[in-house]
């Protein structure tokens, strides 16, 4: 895999290292950054199931009305 080098402001990765409990910089933020693809997968799945599911009831032929 491709690295790439970025600055960041040291007190939001000193934040970081605390809060995940990891004593790296670089394995600290790269747990963050992980994390945050894994939840929007995570939230892909659930809206993807509820919009099908909207989808097959608006597919659905409709009574007449009036």
């Amino acid at each position: 895999m491709a690295k790439i080098d970025i600055s960041l402001d040291a007190e939001l990765v000193v934040e970081v290292m605390v809060l995940a409990g990891i004593g790296s910089p670089q394995d600290a933020v790269e747990a963050v950054v992980r994390d945050y693809i894994a939840r929007g997968h995570r939230t892909e799945t659930r809206t993807e199931s509820k919009d099908r599911g909207l989808r097959d009831v608006d597919a659905k032929p409709q009574e007449p009305q009036g």
